[in-house]
């Protein structure tokens, strides 16, 4: 285990209104103490954020991201939150060029949804349905949602990750947004978890806007 201290930000992304909720991020902007993939993922694991994201180049924006127990080639979360913690207008997951523009208190990026990971995208009859449910079983990673205003894109959604790491349940989840605005065609406002909001809106192209407010908590060391 590497003792070398390394200073990780931690945001959160995708923020309510009036800044609370939001999925935990950890941002590692100086990795070179851990150069390598096993001890990027130890670290990602020792920290228990559903994902932490290490910049190589804070200039050209490129990024490595993990969960506690996977590398990751895309996920939205730590794109938005690296974005706009580092001022970028573009970043470089391994997935592909991800562009970014700032809209007020929100930060965008443009992805193509065949980027997300698989995700089985699971509808339910009421947002108090999605309420109720209980975190299933590891095995499969669902996204379980329903329309609370169907006319206004309003969705209410929860995310199951399934993978056994300890994230039983992830607060917001970009990837999962991304695949269900391809599935529905439409422009969406998502409200996750216990109350993150995702806003996204299809594209030219196959492309996917995605955005949310982002904070800064604090930075630890490890």
């Amino acid at each position: 285990m590497n003792t070398t201290a390394t200073d990780v930000d931690v945001l959160r992304v995708f923020c309510a209104g009036d800044g609370r909720h939001g999925n935990a991020l950890g941002v590692v902007r100086d990795p070179r103490h851990h150069p390598d993939e096993a001890s990027r993922q130890a670290l990602a694991k020792e920290l228990g954020f559903s994902e932490t994201v290490f910049v190589d180049d804070p200039e050209r924006g490129h990024v490595d991201i993990y969960t506690p127990g996977l590398r990751l080639p895309f996920a939205g979360h730590p794109l938005v939150g690296a974005a706009w913690l580092l001022d970028l207008e573009v970043v470089h997951p391994p997935a592909g060029e991800v562009w970014v523009r700032g809209d007020g208190e929100f930060t965008w990026i443009e992805a193509r949804a065949e980027w997300a990971p698989p995700r089985t995208l699971r509808r339910y009859g009421s947002a108090a349905e999605v309420d109720a449910l209980q975190v299933p079983e590891p095995g499969e990673w669902i996204y379980a949602w329903a329309w609370q205003e169907e006319a206004a894109g309003r969705v209410r959604a929860r995310a199951f990750p399934g993978r056994g790491d300890g994230i039983d349940e992830d607060e917001a989840t970009g990837a999962a947004a991304l695949l269900l605005t391809a599935q529905l065609g439409r422009a969406l406002n998502i409200t996750q978890g216990r109350g993150s909001q995702l806003l996204t809106a299809p594209g030219p192209d196959g492309i996917v806007e995605l955005g949310g407010r982002v904070r800064l908590e604090g930075t630890l060391t490890r």
